[in-house]
C-alpha cells in the first residue's frame, strides 16, 4: 500500500538538502534530513535538546499520521535520539516539521546540515469514542500496574 505524503521546501530551506527517502527496498522508516538555515549545522552538547529544522512541511491525508522515530545507529554511538518518541505529525497539521533531538551521550555531537537524523513512518490511525462508565469489567492482570506481569 502506498500512500501519498504531499510535502512543501519552506521557502527558507536549502533546496539541494533531499528529501525523506527510503534508503532500502523492505525500510518501513524514510530517513529525514536536518536543514539549517545557516548551511552548516549545530553543536548538540551531552544532556542538551534542540529542535532541528527539516526545512518542509507536508499534508497526511486524514486517517494517517507521520511518526518521526530515531535512527538507531545515532542512538547506538552516540546517544542521540529523539526526545519525544515517537513524535506524532497529525493529519491536520501544516507547519514546518522539525525533529526535538537529545543528546544523552557523554559527549557533544555535531548535526550537520543534510545529516539523516531521524527516521519517518506513515501509520494508520484510529480515533476512539469515549464513554463515562461507572464500572469496568475483570481482567486476570486487573488494576495490576508496573512491574505486575512478573515479567523482566
Amino acid at each position: 500500500m502506498t500512500v501519498r505524503i504531499a510535502i512543501k521546501r519552506l521557502e527558507d530551506a536549502d533546496p539541494s538538502i533531499a528529501l525523506p527517502q527510503y534508503e532500502t527496498a523492505g525500510a518501513a522508516g524514510a530517513d529525514v534530513r536536518a536543514n539549517f538555515k545557516n548551511k552548516i549545522g549545530a553543536m548538540l552538547d551531552p544532556g542538551v535538546r534542540l529542535l532541528i529544522p527539516t526545512g518542509l512541511s507536508m499534508a497526511i491525508p486524514q486517517g494517517f499520521e507521520v511518526q518521526m522515530r530515531p535512527r538507531s545507529g545515532l542512538a547506538l554511538k552516540h546517544g542521540i535520539t529523539l526526545l519525544n518518541s515517537p513524535g506524532t505529525i497529525d493529519s491536520d497539521y501544516r507547519g514546518a516539521v522539525g525533529v526535538i533531538l537529545m543528546n544523552t551521550g557523554s559527549d557533544a555531537f555535531f548535526i550537520a546540515h543534510g545529516a539523516r537524523i531521524a527516521q519517518m513512518v506513515v501509520a494508520p490511525v484510529v480515533q476512539a469514542g469515549f464513554a463515562l462508565v461507572d464500572m469496568l469489567d475483570d481482567t486476570a492482570r486487573g488494576a495490576g500496574g508496573f512491574g505486575s506481569t512478573g515479567r523482566d
